[in-house]
């Protein structure tokens, strides 16, 4: 199989690409999405739209995921909560109603 090459046309000039010349010839460094490997490479802006748009959808399912994990965390939380508060207003209803609170009190001698 043919090996395939990048042409050096550019559709938006209509001639071949200049190069530095031009202001979306940009450097992109980084990790490349896909294979992990280090970029470090000078290219046209439109050709690395597709690179660019997998990082993208990369970043948003991580963020994605650290939102639903916070969510998980709250709902635990506020169900503790909800225990917590509704036990107290039992006990405070129950100390309303009875209008004792048990105790035991021991005199103490006096020197």
């Amino acid at each position: 199989m043919a090996k395939l090459e990048v042409g050096k046309f550019c559709p938006l000039i209509g001639k071949d690409c200049i190069g530095l010349e031009c202001s979306w010839y940009t450097q992109i460094r980084g990790m490349h999405p896909q294979t992990g490997e280090p970029v470090d490479e000078w290219g046209c802006a439109v050709t690395w739209m597709p690179m660019l748009a997998i990082e993208n959808s990369n970043q948003q399912r991580s963020t994605s995921a650290a939102v639903e994990s916070f969510r998980n965390e709250m709902v635990t939380a506020n169900e503790s909560n909800i225990s917590v508060l509704s036990a107290a207003a039992q006990m405070l209803h129950e100390a309303r109603t009875t209008k004792v609170i048990p105790a035991q009190v021991e005199e103490v001698e006096k020197e």
